[in-house]
């Protein structure tokens, strides 16, 4: 009866699916589109966060610690991308809006920190960031989609 029991577990159709989905996603984490993805990302947030003193505005302490706060939180939400492709539909799009963030904060953030250098820094940062994060996105929601396809046909 437990071999029976065990049998019929396997082959349960929520535990197939759930298989077919962790098997599509860790093929999709290694494919070199993703890896470089995560890569990608991962140098632009950390540049993000040293960008201050690499691009020579430091002085500006409010959109230095704006940036070095930005540019961690954004390596941190993309950097898993690779390892848990399917479930970064929500990261990427957060580091979309990272991205959307860094390139009008030069403007928001107070004090006179709208400088060439820092406008230039940053808009090219931002820009770079929102590309890379909408991507993730648009992988991520691919998966999503077939996942959703794949699940809508398979009886409960």
């Amino acid at each position: 009866m437990t071999d029976q029991t065990h049998t019929t577990m396997e082959s349960h159709p929520d535990i197939v699916d759930m298989r077919e989905r962790h098997a599509r996603a860790e093929r999709a984490a290694t494919t070199q589109q993703g890896q470089a993805l995560e890569a990608l990302a991962m140098v632009t947030g950390l540049y993000l966060a040293a960008s201050p003193w690499i691009a020579g505005f430091n002085g500006f302490s409010t959109l230095a610690v704006n940036n070095l706060i930005t540019g961690i939180a954004y390596a941190f939400l993309l950097s898993g991308f690779g390892h848990a492709y399917e479930r970064t539909h929500a990261r990427a799009w957060a580091a979309a809006l990272l991205g959307v963030w860094t390139i009008v904060a030069p403007w928001v953030v107070a004090g006179n920190v709208d400088t060439t250098r820092s406008v230039v820094n940053n808009v090219i940062v931002g820009v770079l960031g929102l590309l890379l994060a909408s991507a993730a996105a648009a992988a991520a929601m691919k998966t999503d989609r077939s996942r959703g396809t794949r699940s809508a046909r398979m009886p409960r």
